[in-house]
């Protein structure tokens, strides 16, 4: 009895047409996702420095006077770098080529530098201590109780998406589109609009002209 060999089949391969399909795809959801990261972690970053990270107690004559610290307080560069981070992503879609690989390049270094920040700040009492000087007008006021809240620690969440949204800038920002509308989809610059020729005995080519903002009696 003999033995038939199995023929391998060869597989379809994928048309230019999938290709450019999936290529746009993968475009559209990249740039949806660092839209959405970019916003969301600004908005967190943004959130976290308004609210309590540190507070204590201010010994004063009679008690102890509480004393707290927002993240604004205890450092302002995390905000700073959140609104760079919200600027840079716009600017990715204003500028081709080099210049968006540098943007997005921006968006990663404000995403790290508002994380690293942020965590760095999140064990710091300075803050604290100055605004109990200011308050009790005692250079020498005695803290105690101090704490820290987790939200430095949230703002470095925000910041990690942030650094999310520049990476995948960096990855697939080459194939998102810009703004200009100065050029096609295809990248090649649009043709120039040839004048409408104008009648100047047929009323109704002189309203159309006045209706394109032309002057119909520039000839």
């Amino acid at each position: 009895m003999g033995y038939v060999s199995a023929v391998p089949v060869p597989q379809p391969r994928a048309t230019s047409a999938e290709a450019a399909a999936t290529a746009a795809n993968t475009a559209r959801r990249s740039l949806v996702a660092a839209l959405v990261l970019g916003a969301a972690g600004a908005g967190v970053v943004l959130l976290s420095s308004g609210r309590t990270w540190a507070e204590g107690n201010a010994a004063v004559v009679g008690g102890a006077l509480p004393v707290t610290a927002d993240g604004g307080e205890v450092t302002g560069l995390p905000t700073a770098l959140a609104v760079v981070s919200l600027a840079a992503l716009v600017a990715v879609f204003a500028v081709r080529g080099v210049g968006r690989i540098l943007v997005s390049a921006l968006l990663v270094l404000s995403g790290a530098a508002a994380g690293t920040m942020s965590y760095l700040a999140g064990t710091a009492d300075d803050a604290l201590s100055d605004k109990a000087i200011r308050t009790t007008g005692d250079s020498a006021v005695v803290l105690s109780g101090l704490s820290h809240t987790a939200w430095p620690y949230v703002s470095v969440a925000g910041a990690v998406l942030l650094l999310l949204a520049g990476v995948l800038a960096l990855r697939h920002g080459s194939s998102w589109p810009a703004m200009s509308g100065r050029y096609e989809r295809d990248g090649s610059p649009r043709s120039a609009r040839t004048p409408a020729t104008t009648d100047p005995d047929r009323p109704e080519d002189l309203w159309k002209a006045l209706d394109r903002g032309e002057d119909p009696t520039d000839t």
